[in-house]
């Protein structure tokens, strides 16, 4: 009997291990399309956490003490290389010295972000810019590198799905090259057409795609006067009749530019979760502008 009942014990103990063991790894991002990227690779054996939500905007956030108290206990942070990670990751290795960090710019060249209006008006831009554009994930090409290192840091930190992280990685990378091959077909007859956007996000996009962004401002921050009346006067020699806005920024100047030329305004989420539909959609908007 006590043979029956110490057998039973253990099985219970092992199953229990088995529950703590099985848990999902913790992992924090900093906006929408990473968690749509550490979803696809880790599937159930994640849990993922994201500081900048629908409708906030990077450029301008500051993480609450919830978000901070979360990010402490999770087993990866996986940053994108805005300018507020740099302030709190102090604070976030002193909470939690066992977390990882990956970075997501590893191994990636970052392109220089355009001014507004496309002139170097002080040295504010460049300063504020140093670091490179960070919109790293809107060209397909980046985000496979990105994954490749996501790949690896889950493995590292979760052995056991090793497998599993490699077979997702390797259908979501043919995903991404087939989303490439579909976005250069609809794109190309437009090579080296520019396109006006209200915040600068889309430079990758526009590099590996043959095209060119024209941004209207730079650094959240709208222009004068004197470049506003600039952009109208190019916008209308190259007979722009569609300016891109995102729901994170004011479109107050985009607006009165629109008016200013007839074009009309046609909103782009860049931080929108669902990464591939959300590319498609962009490449066909912009397709469609030229029609």
């Amino acid at each position: 009997m006590h043979l029956i009942i110490r057998t039973l014990l253990i099985l219970l103990l092992l199953a229990f291990g088995t529950v703590v063991s099985a848990e999902p790894l913790s992992v924090y991002v900093t906006i929408l399309p990473q968690k749509f990227f550490v979803q696809r690779l880790g599937g159930e054996h994640v849990r993922v956490s994201v500081l900048v939500g629908p409708g906030q905007s990077p450029e301008t956030f500051e993480p609450l003490p919830r978000q901070m108290a979360v990010l402490s206990r999770a087993a990866l942070f996986y940053r994108i290389g805005v300018p507020f990670e740099d302030a709190w990751m102090d604070t976030v290795q002193s909470a939690n010295p066992r977390i990882a960090l990956l970075d997501a710019r590893r191994g990636l060249t970052l392109r220089e972000m355009e001014p507004a209006g496309g002139h170097h008006h002080d040295n504010d831009h460049r300063h504020a810019h140093e670091q490179g554009d960070p919109h790293i994930w809107l060209d397909p090409a980046n985000v496979r590198v990105m994954i490749g290192h996501l790949r690896d840091q889950l493995i590292a930190l979760d052995p056991p799905h090793a497998s599993a992280y490699r077979e997702n990685h390797a259908r979501f990378h043919q995903e991404l090259l087939e989303l490439e091959q579909e976005i250069r077909t609809l794109l190309s007859p437009l090579k080296g057409r520019r396109f006006m956007v209200f915040h600068p996000s889309w430079g990758y996009f526009a590099d590996a795609f043959g095209l060119q962004q024209m941004p209207i401002e730079s650094e959240g921050k709208e222009v004068g006067a004197r470049t506003l009346k600039r952009l109208i006067e190019q916008a209308r020699a190259e007979q722009i009749r569609v300016i891109f806005v995102q729901r994170q920024f004011s479109q107050s100047q985009a607006s009165a530019l629109a008016a200013a030329t007839g074009a009309r305004l046609v909103s782009l989420d860049p931080l929108a979760e669902s990464y591939i539909e959300n590319m498609r959609q962009v490449a066909r908007a912009i397709s469609e502008a030229y029609q």
